[in-house]
């Protein structure tokens, strides 16, 4: 296509493409699925959480998620308290 947007509507005035708003679609989705409160960044957030416990590290991640810094990835970063125990519990058991 002819620009670097990921979501885009259609051509405007001038031919130029400028950001698809998806918030009507995503809005209904919602509704339809019964959920409330979530917000589509908070896909991000979980999308995030999820590839650090699958073990990929910092570097790897902020790769995929496009973070700049290690601190503002660190702030999406929220890993599950059981995930953590289950890992620390594979370790020990793996160096008896």
């Amino acid at each position: 296509m002819d620009t670097p947007l990921i979501f885009f509507g259609e051509p405007g005035r001038g031919g130029r493409r400028r950001p698809y708003c998806f918030h009507p679609a995503w809005s209904h989705a919602l509704r339809a699925a019964r959920i409330y409160g979530l917000r589509f960044h908070d896909l991000r957030h979980q999308a995030v959480s999820r590839l650090v416990e699958g073990g990929l590290n910092d570097q790897e991640v902020a790769a995929i998620s496009g973070h700049k810094s290690m601190q503002m990835l660190k702030r999406y970063a929220h890993l599950r308290g059981e995930d953590l125990v289950a890992r620390l519990d594979r370790i020990s058991r793996s160096r008896v």
